[in-house]
């Protein structure tokens, strides 16, 4: 390719169709925005110089836009004119940066087709300078052209013009190879082109495919590629439409997956996001999410019905029926089910965090259980500790969290509370129902509970009438063990 490739990334549309408060390429789909995936592709071709145009909410979508690409230049439209004015506030940022010499190709793409790939823009833009070509257009062949600018050809199959719906004759409308708005331009005709667009049309805007009459004029190349994957050019103007997309990104990803070695028992409902990373041999079963960056090691089981949100799964671990975020399961552990792991978990190797348990901001080390029906928060729990059903450890004093620290190899009971800042010792263990205030040497026995007491004829006495004290005078009428 040209050794000076430029890419203009539009996103300054209101998208009012979207209906929302946030930015219409700003939507999440597959666990990035929509212009984060086009920016993804955009940085796969390795341009020299990115110039991204926004307008409608500007404050939301520009910080984004360097978070994904911090060297990309911002060019402001303040008022929206149309696509050719668009690309001129771009020539004149750039300009005004001084960013890299000016040549070579001109790419233009949108922040709203996040199917687009990197392969496609590398490809378009070799044939673009094979053809040597004043101006290409990606176009694609569609059933259902409504909506789109048509390409039209003359006899021999060269392009004559791009002609939107609302000014095309009827014999136009019928044409089903369409303009996906993604452009390629040598970057001098462009220059001296988009100063000349005039907006003689239905809506009054300049277009930028008005170049290709003025390119035509000037018997200049003028070339169209279609792509025979047309999603990838396809955008999203409502919430419907970015459902759509978002299927189609779906099926892509998990299909990708299965052919690198994943089992996905039910693709239907499995969802996984770009920017997860998988290994061979691990299986996901029916209705699983795996979202941000996760990260899911070899031989590991996920599933079914279970979400994790930015998670690293250790190699042969086991989750079944979880909701994780921000959490950290070791090689060979067990999660579930029906396990809540709040951001800041750590589940060491061969270690459990067993049915109804709950967790954050906790280290639980190599082989410990915390099995049953238990809250874990602002937690160290040794290697090979058990921690009884029913425990809660209360990190919170009405003000400030707290943490508890259990040591190695410890045995707490049942429905404990641990009520923190405190420490319990190696070797340790805590009565059935005991609340631990202070610190457990150790090795010691901590019991809170004072000697069962028995009183005789209770519920005969302030229960009477009660079919539970029925139950007592029936019981006592029978004869004890001892008369037999």
């Amino acid at each position: 390719m040209a050794d000076q490739l430029t890419v203009i990334v539009l996103a300054a549309g209101g998208g009012t169709r979207m209906k929302s408060k946030t930015m219409k390429v700003l939507h999440p789909i597959g666990g990035r925005s929509m212009i984060g995936h086009v920016l993804a592709a955009v940085s796969g071709v390795e341009p020299t110089r990115v110039c991204a145009v926004v307008g409608h909410q500007r404050e939301q979508v520009a910080p984004h836009i360097h978070e994904c690409m911090p060297e990309a230049v911002l060019a402001v439209q303040d008022e929206q004119l149309g696509t050719g004015h668009a690309v001129r506030v771009a020539l004149d940022a750039l300009d005004e940066q001084q960013v890299t010499p000016v040549g070579g190709t001109v790419l233009i793409a949108y922040g709203d087709t996040p199917l687009l790939e990197g392969r496609t823009l590398r490809w378009f833009a070799a044939e673009h300078e094979a053809a040597q070509a004043a101006v290409s257009i990606l176009s694609g062949v569609v059933d259902q052209p409504k909506g789109y600018g048509r390409i039209v050809r003359d006899d021999e199959g060269d392009v004559l013009a791009i002609v939107e719906e609302k000014d095309a004759t009827d014999e136009q409308r019928a044409i089903r190879e369409i303009n996906s708005g993604i452009l390629a331009f040598d970057c001098d005709f462009l220059t001296d082109a988009i100063g000349r667009i005039g907006n003689d049309n239905a809506k009054g805007e300049y277009y930028l495919t008005d170049t290709v009459q003025l390119a035509r004029a000037a018997g200049l190349t003028v070339t169209a590629f279609p792509v025979e994957d047309v999603w990838q050019t396809e955008g999203a103007n409502d919430r419907a439409q970015l459902a759509a997309l978002g299927r189609e990104l779906n099926r892509r990803i998990v299909t990708r997956w299965m052919e690198n070695g994943v089992t996905v028992m039910d693709p239907e409902t499995t969802w996984i996001d770009a920017d997860v990373v998988l290994a061979e041999d691990v299986t996901i079963l029916p209705g699983t999410q795996l979202l941000g960056e996760t990260i899911v090691g070899e031989d590991a089981v996920i599933g079914p019905d279970t979400t994790l949100d930015d998670c690293e799964v250790g190699v042969g671990a086991r989750v079944v029926r979880t909701h994780g975020q921000m959490a950290v399961i070791g090689a060979g552990a067990t999660v579930g089910p029906f396990s809540y792991l709040r951001p800041g978990t750590i589940l060491g190797a061969r270690g459990k965090i067993g049915a109804f348990v709950e967790t954050k901001n906790a280290q639980i080390g190599d082989g410990a259980k915390v099995p049953h029906l238990s809250y874990v928060g602002d937690a160290e729990i040794g290697e090979g500790t058990n921690i009884g059903a029913g425990t809660i450890f209360a990190n919170y004093d009405g003000v400030k969290k707290h943490r508890t620290k259990v040591g190695k190899h410890a045995r707490t009971s049942s429905n404990n509370t641990f009520v923190a800042p405190v420490t319990i010792g190696d070797g340790a263990a805590t009565g059935a129902g005991t609340v631990v205030r202070r610190d457990v040497p150790p090795g010691a026995l901590a019991v809170s509970m004072g000697q069962q007491r028995n009183l005789p004829g209770w519920a005969q006495t302030k229960r009477a009438g009660t079919p539970q004290a029925a139950a007592a005078e029936a019981a006592e009428s029978l004869p004890s063990e001892s008369d037999d």
